[in-house]
């Protein structure tokens, strides 16, 4: 009896996360994007590997160490996504999630639509991506999610700063933005 209730209240928590997750992320879907996002994304040359050096972090990857994020287009068009990352140290349990994102906006490939866990979906904001592709700080329409990645797992403190100001100059709340420690 006792283990039936843990089980309810743990599943009555997965939900209310899951609940909360939905409607932050489903909010602007729709509309226009609201800030200023990268001129044009050659989708091929965006492919690949990404070290995920700031992020906001939610219920699901509270803690992330050692993050990465690697897309892969597939045949249909659709961005097959692996996010990874350790929980609460180098050596903690890993961690991966599987969204799939579309596309929204085809002429600039900067706006896509990322669907998590075969039930909501969520705008992703391609902000800025480097003239080489070795950098890229992602956002949302609430500028409650953003995303700071490189191609290394190496970053200094003056270019993190330098991509940081990608979304201070949009009005992120800078305080929200948590540095991802990667293995040395």
């Amino acid at each position: 009896m006792e283990m039936e209730i843990m089980k309810w209240i743990l599943g009555i928590g997965v939900l209310a996360v899951v609940l909360v997750l939905a409607g932050a992320c489903t909010k602007g879907e729709d509309k226009e994007p609201n800030q200023e996002l990268a001129e044009y994304v050659d989708l091929d040359r965006f492919m690949g590997t990404w070290y995920v050096h700031g992020y906001t972090a939610t219920p699901l990857d509270k803690n992330a160490y050692d993050a990465t994020e690697t897309y892969r287009l597939g045949d249909d068009g659709t961005i097959l996504t692996t996010y990874r990352f350790r929980k609460g140290s180098h050596d903690g349990k890993l961690k991966t999630m599987k969204p799939k994102g579309k596309v929204h906006n085809e002429e600039t490939n900067a706006e896509w639509r990322m669907r998590f866990f075969g039930i909501f979906t969520a705008p992703y904001y391609i902000l800025y991506v480097s003239p080489d592709y070795t950098e890229t700080v992602i956002g949302h329409p609430d500028r409650d999610l953003a995303w700071v990645m490189t191609r290394s797992a190496q970053l200094s403190d003056r270019d993190y700063e330098r991509l940081l100001f990608e979304l201070a100059r949009r009005d992120y709340d800078m305080a929200k933005v948590e540095r991802v420690p990667h293995r040395q």
